[in-house]
């Protein structure tokens, strides 16, 4: 029987699900003019399918626009290629919705530019558990762990770079089952493509092996934690490292000092769209090996931001590999939301040339509903997303918290592994 191959085009929406349509290849060059259409309302789709709650109804139309960029196509033996673009969402006018996560990033890497002349140069280390190897005892980092995956992290790494991602590293973890995928750093918008190319990529890798990854989380009430850990550096116009400096406090130059107090002032806030989960603060909490509070340290992976100091012969050298690391986000998130946030609470920062040895650690919130609150608290939040994106994010994960408001931690926790 004679088949015909189908492309999808989608985005990360505001579960941080990679959603959108699909049609025969052929159609691409005209989709790639055109755009796909959209009804706004599907930005609402919740965590777990179903729309709780709208701003739009059942009316309105958008389209997600292709970007030739992002396109990956990887064949699977005796099954269809996984075949995807990542798009922005643009309006009947031609101009970027304000519901585009891609354009609220673009936005925050440009304002970076234009304000500091420097780019973004950023990557997602991503946790998940492999349904692949057999239930074990823990065996934390050993070769053993390795041998029980098959061939599973070889396919993986050989399907990434098929798909045009550099991959950097694959780890067993500390967990039963539990794996981590890290890819090269990419600059710009580009880094939060790779961070969904990459889950999107580890999904159908699994799923052509006969079994599932979860990067949730907490995928069991007292299991161990998965984190996305994205770290992130400077480059100026002349292509240097402007993070390192030697001598200073943590070796951390005098920008990046107020960046990160930047962060870490309105990280209460920040957590509400870099883990926007119920479940996301059942990981944040003492003994996880989760950030629990607003701070900083060097080497020290209970910190909310981890500097990683690098090694080398010489100062260029330390200052290529010296880079930050924002521990307080999970794969529930957006990553355009998140990284975007990220950017613009540390440029707050550096415009008030704030003073990070000033700066006096905070709790962190102790739940979704606390960081909305935070979120919505916070002035600067209205220009970071927009008036009409931060309304409708509150309005869909206060109905995502409402959905769950019956259910103990387990049936949570079981909830969220399902879907993510």
């Amino acid at each position: 029987m004679q088949r015909e191959e189908i492309v999808f085009v989608g985005t990360s929406d505001l579960s941080g699900h990679f959603r959108g349509k699909s049609f025969p290849v052929s159609e691409l060059p005209a989709r790639l003019a055109r755009g796909v259409g959209l009804a706004p309302t599907n930005m609402y789709i919740s965590a777990f399918g179903p729309i709780q709650v709208t701003t739009f109804g059942t009316e309105g139309e958008v389209f997600l626009m292709p970007d030739p960029a992002t396109e990956v196509r990887v064949p699977f033996d005796g099954a269809a290629a996984e075949h995807f673009l990542l798009a922005d969402i643009q309006t009947e006018a031609g101009t970027p919705w304000a519901f585009c996560p891609r354009q609220v990033l673009r936005s925050a890497v440009e304002r970076l530019e234009r304000e500091m002349g420097l780019r973004l140069l950023a990557t997602f280390e991503q946790e998940f558990i492999y349904s692949g190897v057999p239930p074990h005892p823990p065996q934390p980092y050993e070769l053993d762990a390795y041998r029980r995956q098959g061939v599973f992290g070889e396919t993986l790494i050989g399907a990434l770079r098929q798909a045009g991602v550099v991959p950097d590293s694959f780890l067993s973890e500390f967990g039963a089952q539990q794996y981590e995928i890290t890819t090269a750093p990419a600059l710009g918008v580009r880094a939060a493509d790779e961070a969904v190319i990459t889950r999107e990529i580890t999904q159908a890798v699994a799923f052509h092996f006969g079994h599932r990854v979860s990067f949730a989380p907490k995928p069991t009430a007292h299991g161990t934690s998965n984190g996305t850990h994205i770290h992130f550096s400077f480059l100026d116009r002349e292509d240097r490292a402007v993070l390192y400096a030697p001598g200073r406090p943590l070796e951390l130059s005098a920008l990046g000092a107020s960046f990160v107090a930047g962060m870490l002032e309105h990280l209460p806030a920040l957590c509400a769209v870099t883990a926007p989960s119920v479940a996301s603060y059942y990981r944040l909490r003492p003994s996880h090996w989760a950030p629990v509070e607003a701070n900083v340290g060097t080497y020290d992976r209970g910190a909310a931001v981890r500097i990683c100091a690098g090694r080398g012969t010489d100062r260029e050298a330390r200052a290529r590999h010296y880079n930050l690391e924002f521990r307080v986000a999970d794969a529930t998130a957006n990553p355009y939301l998140a990284l975007a946030l990220m950017l613009q609470a540390g440029l707050e920062g550096v415009r008030r040339r704030l003073d990070l040895g000033a700066h006096r650690p905070r709790p962190l919130p102790d739940s979704l509903s606390v960081a909305l609150t935070q979120l919505e608290a916070a002035p600067e939040a209205r220009e970071w997303l927009g008036v009409e994106l931060l309304e409708g994010y509150l309005k869909l994960k206060r109905a995502e918290i409402a959905g769950l408001e019956a259910l103990d931690e387990n049936e949570i926790c079981r909830r969220y592994a399902e879907v993510y």
